[in-house]
């Protein structure tokens, strides 16, 4: 099976959030071909969540699990630490004060 780049995925994942009016928007370009994506709720309210992707050994699936949640600086803390040693890493904010991010949707939870 082919994956995906993660230029390609990101593209794809800003035009469906674009297409439910959810605002959306690179904080950090990754590696175009294999950088991993950290995806970064903002509520609005000072509260945020960040989201990675997790490989479950005991399934075999990819899906996206909670890295951080909380108030918005311990979140960006966070995120700053996985970039600290992943310089490949995309992060992605979406700003949604109803707490949309597509996550769980086909073809963006595979």
């Amino acid at each position: 099976m082919t994956r995906l780049t993660a230029q390609f995925w990101v593209h794809a994942y800003l035009t469906r959030l674009r297409l439910s009016d959810i605002p959306a928007f690179v904080v950090t370009h990754g590696d175009d071909t294999a950088g991993a994506v950290l995806v970064k709720l903002n509520t609005l309210d000072g509260q945020a969540t960040a989201f990675q992707r997790s490989f479950d050994l005991m399934s075999g699936e990819r899906q996206w699990v909670e890295l951080a949640k909380g108030v918005e600086m311990e979140v960006d803390d966070a995120i700053a630490r996985q970039r600290s040693f992943d310089p490949d890493l995309w992060v992605i904010e979406v700003e949604d004060a109803k707490g949309r991010h597509l996550l769980a949707e086909p073809g963006l939870s595979d």
